[in-house]
């Protein structure tokens, strides 16, 4: 589905991420649309990222759901556009399939921090 994501700090709205599911049952994430610049590229990126636009990029990849939990998918990678950083990540839906909490984190996922990112009509609104 699609997602908006929401900037910790001012609480505006940043992107829309689409989330699919791949052939191999992993999730992946691509930025879709930008509310700033969207033509924006990714200069703190590296390899083949670097200087490529956002719109477009693979933020999120390697997901796998939890067997026991069927709304939790994690041991995933999740790239911070911003600084370029990838991080560790986990995604949990909420029962009503509207909210979506994304955990990046280092190591454990202690230290980390999480977004809720809101559920969006596929218009991209």
């Amino acid at each position: 589905g699609y997602w908006q994501t929401i900037d910790d700090v001012s609480g505006q709205a940043k992107s829309i991420v689409q989330i699919s599911e791949l052939p191999n049952h992993s999730l992946e994430g691509k930025v879709v649309k930008l509310y700033t610049d969207p033509n924006k590229v990714c200069t703190a990126c590296q390899g083949d990222k670097k200087d490529k636009p956002i719109v477009g990029l693979t933020i999120m990849h390697g997901l796998k759901q939890v067997t026991d939990t069927p709304n939790l998918w994690s041991k995933g990678e999740i790239l911070d556009p911003k600084n370029g950083k990838t991080y560790q990540c986990d995604i949990k839906i909420s029962s009503d399939n509207k909210e979506l909490n994304v955990r990046g984190y280092i190591g454990i996922s202690l230290f980390g921090r999480t977004q809720t990112w809101k559920s969006v009509p596929n218009s991209m609104s």
